[in-house]
């Protein structure tokens, strides 16, 4: 029996692990980048936020693309290039995105660089459409998972590690920096980053590329059409188009500038040379003079109130496109399968929502920690100083997934006991290490060990079965967003914090849960699955322009909600299966390992 075994291709399994790292590297470097670019140009908290509305839009958009022209040619694209060569087109597409970057740093443009960011994320979603196929390709299909789950752990080291080094290339040095030394930082030191990351991607397409021990990966499989599904998404995204367009243009509008005016007349009220001019006013003048004032300042409070819920309006139109066109191809498909493909299974339907929903929540929370943390009642923490909470935020996901990789060594009875108590406490002191080597004061997060520790409690009692596994880490998720909402201080960031851990192993649970039992169809859900990752450029922004409105501290609602429905996906989607008659359990243990 062991003699028909497949081994596994180690050294092309190393080389392609380099690529999971640059993911996590990049994404997480996002949440350093975003309070950067907030205070360089001046944003509010949405508009920082489009640098993650840029980074996962594309990858939805690259997906459907990709989709598209399998679904005309009949062949999938990815398979017809092989995994090898796709890989590297999506490496040097990335180069590309980052000279992207390079040049609209030099011209001083936000906009630009969200263009650049965008040209990274689509080969990035190239690299990914092909990247966990490939994996489970290098060596027995039955071990496939630990091999994905060990790309994930390497994803995640590169998401603890890119915040940290991400701040000393913007901030060029570990100590902590003022908010004021942010504001006079030159962009040069964006050009030199993205220089670096640009060479790093090269140089990874020219490893892949000139190793003979990574397989090619073709495959001229036929793909199965879904004409209605791809016009469903194509519908999708022109609507999602349509509302986002009055949120762009309302920036530039005559309310929009009326604001800016009125702002600027209202800091100058407060500036010592108007204090000082304001002593030579008479008893009346100043009366008249401070009505002035009171009434302009009503204005502006009028006016602001106004653009933002009229902004938050059509945001809220882009969560109902998308909740609204995965209910209608749920509906449709379940009264006549023709022509939706994959979409016919309401486990896959229902699971993209998941998918959009969990990389959303795992993504906002990660994105808008930096700004609850400048709070007084959360430390009222300089930018520079974050980094090592946003650190913690993405290890904590880092934490999980080494636990989750632990089937890779087969281990079995008391070692496996063992190992699920140690890895994730090994992880834990990783990420204090790394920290502390580059200067920051991590004392604060010692005693965060405390909410590993349940996770760990968590993982003894998810049996290694994904229905099971997402319904506790969803209500862990639950339990914890709600203990932020409703304290402050360390207690609170604590609680944020264990979002990472919560979100940890939810995608490997969401995907496979999402795909058992679509047969040929398989390959497919996986493309609309990824498409998916589109929730975490829609979710963050919503919840930061949600606040604008009623403060940072409680837009974490949102927070709460994603674990709601991640929680009642799994409660669904098991009953789904076995109406199905598909042995839920039988499958959710080979589906774990």
């Amino acid at each position: 029996m062991s003699s028909n075994k497949i081994q596994t291709n180690y050294p092309a399994l190393y080389t392609l692990i380099t690529v999971f790292f640059f993911w996590g590297f990049i994404a997480a470097g996002n949440s350093i980048f975003i309070p950067f670019c907030k205070s360089y140009f001046s944003l509010d908290q949405f508009q920082s936020q489009l640098v993650d509305f840029a980074f996962y839009t594309a990858y939805y958009i690259g997906a459907l693309l990709l989709f598209a022209l399998g679904n005309n040619s009949g062949k999938d694209i990815v398979g017809k290039w092989g995994y090898k060569k796709s890989i590297v087109y999506g490496l040097l597409f990335s180069a590309l995105g980052a000279g992207a970057m390079i040049v609209a740093v030099e011209a001083n443009l936000y906009a630009g660089m969200l263009v650049g960011l965008f040209i990274v994320a689509l080969g990035f979603s190239l690299q990914q459409t092909a990247a966990n196929p490939f994996a489970i390709l290098l060596g027995d299909p039955k071990t496939g998972a630990s091999r994905v789950n060990l790309g994930g752990g390497i994803n995640s080291f590169g998401t603890t590690i890119g915040p940290i080094v991400i701040a000393l290339a913007l901030f060029g040095t570990a100590s902590s920096v003022t908010d004021e030394q942010i504001k006079l930082l030159e962009l040069n030191k964006v050009v030199i980053l993205y220089v670096c990351v640009g060479l790093l991607f090269v140089a990874a397409a020219a490893l892949f590329y000139f190793s003979k021990k990574v397989p090619t990966g073709v495959s001229d499989e036929p793909i199965e059409p879904a004409n209605k599904a791809l016009m469903t998404l194509v519908v999708m995204t022109i609507l999602l188009g349509v509302m986002f367009t009055p949120v762009f243009q309302s920036y530039k509008s005559d309310d929009a500038n009326k604001i800016v005016t009125l702002q600027k007349e209202l800091d100058f009220d407060k500036s010592e040379a108007n204090i000082e001019k304001l002593k030579d006013y008479t008893g009346d003048e100043l009366a008249v003079y401070r009505k002035e004032m009171q009434t302009k300042s009503d204005e502006l409070v009028e006016l602001k109130s106004n653009l933002e819920h009229y902004r938050m309006y059509w945001l809220f139109g882009a969560l109902a496109v998308i909740l609204g066109g995965i209910l209608f191809s749920y509906t449709s498909a379940k009264k006549k399968a023709e022509g939706w493909g994959a979409m016919q299974y309401p486990q896959l339907v229902l699971g993209m929502l998941a998918i959009f929903t969990y990389v959303g929540v795992e993504v906002a929370i990660g994105s808008n920690l930096g700004e609850l943390l400048k709070l007084k009642e959360f430390g009222g923490l300089e930018s520079s100083d974050i980094a090592p909470y946003i650190s913690m935020y993405w290890g904590s996901l880092m934490i999980g997934r080494w636990a989750g990789a632990v089937s890779v060594f087969e281990l079995k009875g008391a070692k496996k006991t063992l190992a699920l108590i140690i890895v994730p406490l090994i992880a834990f002191g990783v990420i204090l290490g790394v920290n502390i080597l580059s200067g920051k004061d991590m004392k604060p997060l010692y005693y965060y060990v405390f909410c590993v520790l349940v996770q760990i409690g968590a993982f003894f009692l998810s049996k290694d079965k994904p229905a099971r596994t997402l319904t506790i880490f969803g209500t862990f998720g639950i339990i914890a967003m709600l203990i932020g909402l409703f304290t402050t201080g360390t207690v609170a960031i604590y609680a944020f914090l264990a979002g990472g851990l919560a979100c940890s192993i939810m995608w490997p649970s969401i995907f496979s849960l999402s795909i058992i039992g679509l047969g040929k169809y398989t390959s497919q859900g996986s493309a609309f699955l990824v498409m998916m990752i589109l929730g975490g450029g829609i979710i963050p922004p919503i919840q930061g322009k949600l606040s604008d409105i009623i403060g940072i501290h409680q837009s974490y609602i949102v927070a709460v909600l994603c674990f709601v429905y991640l929680t009642l996906f799994a409660i669904i989607v098991k009953g789904l299966l076995k109406k199905q008659n598909i042995d839920v359990d039988a499958i959710e243990v080979e589906a774990a390992h």
